[in-house]
């Protein structure tokens, strides 16, 4: 056997995903260079660990056991590593941190700085929907969760970071004479929505029925970033977190229509189960937020905090 380390965690990513192709994006790789590993690291045994029916691929019996070995290796290895690290006097360990699909433009700019000054710390960052998110941190599979809408039935606690602020954009085709109404607008086109579980679509509906608004036309959508492109392509109208907007705003393909009672506004907040023991990693992360996240904002963030 002359199997390599890269090889291992290659295939336990591909069983984790059971698809090469998932498994060379997650790693950021091409997929001819994980199919070569999966070749050569499946040569090296008598007995198949994965097979190919149709075009989905199937991990074996014995490949689950070989996924079972390869993971404890891994960990024995980043255990060396971890100790090493604290031999030296550095700070290791891992972070795993669910976000909100929306927070993929927030939460990196609250992570680089630290991440530089800790190098021995690895981070593991998930972004999914908001009913996703909260599993994950009631499962206590993270450490923290980024949201826009704290939950209600967990106890947690938080660090608020910054405002999240909502408006009624559509692409610049069509415009309006008069005081526009939603209702007004959406009689040509629908109202966009992300799907059930997702915090914006949340936000979306309570201002809905707040203001009563009647929306006769509707479309379901399951990311931010194909919400976007559907208004810029002029399918519809939507209510869009800033954050992610930001460029097309800047180059006039998408337009802030103003109305009554926008933009919503709610905040980013990183949560955590109440009572939860932190690894020294996670409690490190925690002082670094309260002590710099007023200068992360004012840097990163300054022509966010100053747009309305």
């Amino acid at each position: 056997m002359n199997y390599t380390l890269n090889q291992l965690r290659i295939f336990l990513k591909i069983v984790e995903k059971q698809s090469v192709t998932k498994a060379s994006e997650e790693l950021h790789l091409t997929q001819p260079a994980v199919s070569i590993q999966l070749k050569n690291f499946q040569d090296q045994f008598e007995i198949p660990l994965t097979e190919v029916v149709g075009r989905k691929i199937y991990v074996t019996d014995f490949g689950k056991e070989i996924a079972e070995a390869a993971e404890q290796i891994l960990q024995q290895v980043d255990t060396i590593s971890y100790k090493t690290l604290a031999y030296k006097g550095r700070l290791f360990g891992k972070i795993r941190i669910s976000v909100v699909s929306t927070g993929k433009y927030v939460m990196p700019y609250f992570l680089t700085d630290f991440l530089r000054l800790h190098p021995g710390i690895e981070l593991e960052m998930d972004v999914t929907n908001k009913n996703k998110v909260i599993k994950s941190l009631e499962n206590n599979e993270v450490d923290f969760a980024l949201v826009s809408i704290l939950p209600d039935k967990l106890k947690v606690d938080t660090i608020e970071l910054m405002q999240n602020k909502l408006f009624f954009v559509g692409n610049n085709e069509e415009q309006f004479k008069g005081k526009a109404t939603m209702e007004k607008i959406l009689k040509n086109r629908p109202l966009l929505f992300r799907e059930l579980g997702s915090g914006t679509r949340l936000t979306m509906q309570n201002f809905i029925e707040k203001n009563n608004i009647k929306v006769e036309k509707k479309m379901e959508l399951t990311s931010n970033e194909a919400v976007k492109q559907a208004v810029l392509a002029g399918l519809g109208y939507s209510i869009m977190p800033l954050i992610g907007i930001q460029r097309e705003i800047q180059n006039n393909d998408l337009r802030i229509i103003p109305l009554k009672g926008l933009p919503i506004k709610t905040n980013w907040n990183l949560i955590w189960m109440k009572g939860k023991n932190h690894s020294p990693a996670a409690a490190a992360y925690m002082d670094y937020l309260r002590k710099n996240k007023d200068d992360i904002i004012n840097n990163r963030f300054s022509w966010y905090e100053n747009f309305n």
